[in-house]
């Protein structure tokens, strides 16, 4: 029955992953060659479940209309962004010694979706037991853990993914798992469109479904087969974090990669802005929430498998196209705050569809590129750093929200574009890595 299964799993495998160099592995050993099939869906499952509770308490929609709800002040809401993103990333340069010191790095990303997990819950008990700036605290709280828990995840990831699943095959696991989890976010925004379900009631619903499916992911993750890999001991975080810094004198392939994707994070923080824009232009900021995480959501669903295919050709194009299409998707916003074209309902959804598209390739192509770029010995090294010094620059993204209030959302949005349009520059000076 095993080996029936399991030449039913691999069948299933070659059709979704048949290119033309057939079966054969790159880059990693013939012991892990053997389990690719298991892994491979096994890193689908997982990254399914945790990309699915992403989409459920997404801070730049979910919560920030949650805190709303609950009359926290404008200042913590504010916060809610920074506090994920950067929470996520800063950390990891210190972290990434001791991952490194693991032999089997599966269990960092398992326990991670663990807290990640409690943390979603811990926002669900602030959100049903206080109000106000009570309220706000509480899920501030439990949201920095969160973002502390993802850090080790991010770390570990890319270097499991690195030893378990071929190089030409890695964009397309991370893309079908990025549109299974928004095929089912997406039923969750029709039901927030519908109104079938009191929407508080149905965001909390949410809430406890995140904690769960994190949880659940991190027992999934934890069956891989993984390799014992290299690792490190007896070295603090300092001294890792040091040697860190020096590769960027080393290595100026990973210069321009961070440069690129530093530029490109103009895709992540622009949504809110996006909302002020449509909120001063006559719309309430979130009358259309359901509409808002159906385009959100809708963008993954029909771009992730296929920005997770084009990344295992050409990472570098996928960074180049993606870049492109966030600065168009920029521009337009741009003029349509200018001319008063966001009072039409249709326009932010379609125009932040267009955004969370260019989003999602940024997210795939960086991803596949880091991991692409790398090898086993420089994996963790290499995402540690950039996630560090990306993190840096999220916070200082935040400096964004004074810019809007002296100057407006267009200027923001306008200087956004051409952010982008310098990602695409610095990302055209990228290597081909996938031909390496």
């Amino acid at each position: 029955m095993a080996g029936k299964q399991e030449t039913t799993l691999d069948q299933v495998f070659q059709a979704i992953v048949i290119d033309d160099e057939g079966r054969a592995c790159r880059d990693i050993p013939d012991s892990a060659c053997h389990e690719e099939p298991r892994n491979f869906f096994t890193h689908v499952g997982a990254l399914s479940l945790s990309k699915l509770s992403d989409g459920l308490i997404d801070p730049k929609l979910v919560l920030s209309w949650l805190m709303t709800t609950l009359g926290a002040p404008g200042y913590l809401i504010g916060l809610l962004v920074p506090v994920r993103e950067a929470g996520a990333l800063l950390p990891q340069m210190f972290t990434a010694g001791a991952i490194r010191s693991m032999p089997l790095r599966k269990y960092a990303w398992a326990a991670g979706a663990v807290v990640q997990g409690l943390g979603a819950l811990g926002i669900l008990a602030g959100a049903l037991l206080f109000e106000g700036a009570a309220a706000g605290w509480a899920i501030l709280g439990s949201l920095t853990v969160l973002a502390l828990a993802r850090s080790v995840c991010s770390v570990s990831y890319k270097d499991v993914l690195g030893k378990t699943v071929s190089k030409s095959r890695r964009g397309t696991a991370t893309g079908m798992a990025g549109s299974i989890s928004a095929a089912l976010v997406i039923a969750f925004a029709l039901l927030l469109v519908t109104e079938l379900v009191d929407r508080r009631d149905l965001v909390l619903a949410g809430l406890a479904v995140a904690g769960v499916c994190w949880i659940g992911g991190g027992a999934l993750f934890a069956t891989l087969a993984e390799q014992p890999g290299a690792s490190e001991g007896g070295r603090n975080s300092w001294e890792v974090a040091k040697d860190n810094l020096s590769l960027l004198s080393e290595q100026p392939q990973l210069r321009l990669f961070i440069l690129a994707r530093g530029f490109l994070t103009a895709t992540a923080l622009a949504p809110p802005f996006m909302v002020a824009a449509a909120s001063s232009d006559g719309q309430s900021a979130f009358e259309g929430l359901g509409f808002l995480v159906l385009a959100s959501s809708g963008a993954a669903l029909v771009s992730s498998a296929v920005w997770g295919r084009l990344s295992d050709r050409s990472s570098r194009k996928v960074l180049i196209f993606s870049a492109i299409a966030g600065a168009i998707a920029l521009a337009a916003t741009t003029a349509a705050t200018v001319f008063g074209l966001l009072q039409t309902v249709w326009a932010l959804p379609v125009l932040l569809l267009g955004l969370m598209i260019a989003y999602q390739g940024v997210r795939l192509g960086r991803s596949t590129h880091l991991v692409d770029m790398a090898n086993e010995d420089t994996r963790a090294a290499y995402t540690a750093l950039s996630n560090t010094i990306i993190g840096v620059v999220l916070l200082a993204g935040s400096l964004f929200g004074v810019v809007a209030q002296l100057l407006g959302n267009a200027f923001v949005l306008g200087a956004m574009a051409l952010f982008c349009i310098a990602g695409a520059f610095f990302a055209t000076r990228l290597e081909e890595v996938q031909r390496a």
